[in-house]
């Protein structure tokens, strides 16, 4: 069975040297290993094949006997022993063709897990990345090094140099309350107690629901909004109206702030939080994108 380890050691000579003896002995063949160096320390990532049988106490054991310390191990497949750089390029490619993907593909490049239980007593460590305003979030078991904090910026940065340079890739256009669509009709929008909708000659394409106020961890008043455009309609800047229409409606309803969630793989989420100009944070848990967005400074909608 495959093992995915992570353990911090002392920076001194010797330490990996004992590892391997206590690994041979045990009979576990170290396939792999991927640095992060420290000042003081430094924190290593084996792939391992482990005797059958052996679960997580027995892996980690191992490590804690040889010296390391805040080991993390859990079971992976061969796909772990890719090469590293390859991986980075691969996920670099897959950014540069599609930025929007970025939340998926920094989650799979640092191997992050869902964001944790609330009831569960694991700790997870968490990175965020800022792209434009929107505030990208993963979690995992393992502690990010510093190194890695420093390859998610930088593909943070490679998106953000990507939405600058291309626009029709970001798909993100100018907001326009007159904007003509192909028919040459001027979208409506309709704002009523606790919705927005959007008319094209007077037929409904697209509609963003308040629902009723909830409180967060925090104590916030937050509205969830159920935002939607008809397919032959997406993509021309209506998602972006009702998204800020809603968001200043919620505010003038005294919410602190407001949640959308949709399907982890919707692309069209981060570029219409960038177009609207609100600073968001997105977050992945398992086939779940949410997307929390602050109202409470936004001047509110009249109706």
């Amino acid at each position: 069975m495959l093992w995915k380890v992570r353990a911090t050691w002392p920076d001194r000579p010797g330490t990996l040297a004992g590892l391997a003896q206590r690994a041979g002995e045990a009979g576990v063949n170290i396939l792999g290993i991927q640095v992060f160096p420290a000042i003081e320390e430094v924190t290593d990532e084996f792939v391992l094949r482990a005797p059958p049988g052996w679960a997580e106490g027995e892996v980690q054991a191992l490590f804690e006997a040889a010296g390391g310390s805040d080991v993390v191990a859990q079971p992976c497949t061969e796909a772990a022993l890719t090469d590293q750089p390859a991986r980075y390029v691969q996920a670099a490619r897959q950014v540069l063709e599609q930025p929007m993907s970025f939340p998926e593909v920094v989650a799979q490049l640092f191997d992050a897990e869902a964001d944790p239980d609330p009831a569960s007593d694991v700790v997870h460590d968490v990175m965020e990345l800022t792209v434009a305003d929107v505030a990208v979030q993963v979690h995992r078991r393992a502690p990010f090094t510093a190194t890695e904090h420093a390859r998610g910026e930088a593909m943070a940065a490679l998106v953000n140099d990507v939405l600058r340079r291309s626009r029709e890739t970001a798909a993100i256009a100018p907001h326009s309350t007159g904007r003509r669509l192909g028919s040459g009709a001027t979208p409506e929008f309709v704002a009523t107690a606790d919705a927005v909708t959007a008319y094209i000659d007077g037929v409904p394409v697209g509609s963003a629901q308040i629902g009723p106020v909830g409180r967060n961890e925090d104590g916030d008043r937050v509205r969830p909004v159920d935002l939607r455009v008809d397919a032959a309609f997406q993509r021309r800047g209506i998602g972006t109206r009702l998204l800020t229409d809603s968001a200043r409606l919620a505010s003038s309803l005294g919410a602190d702030e407001i949640v959308l969630t949709t399907r982890a793989d919707n692309q069209a989420v981060l570029p219409m939080v960038m177009a609207a100009g609100l600073r968001g944070r997105i977050r992945m848990a398992v086939d779940v994108l949410t997307v929390r967005v602050p109202v409470r400074d936004l001047k509110p909608l009249p109706r």
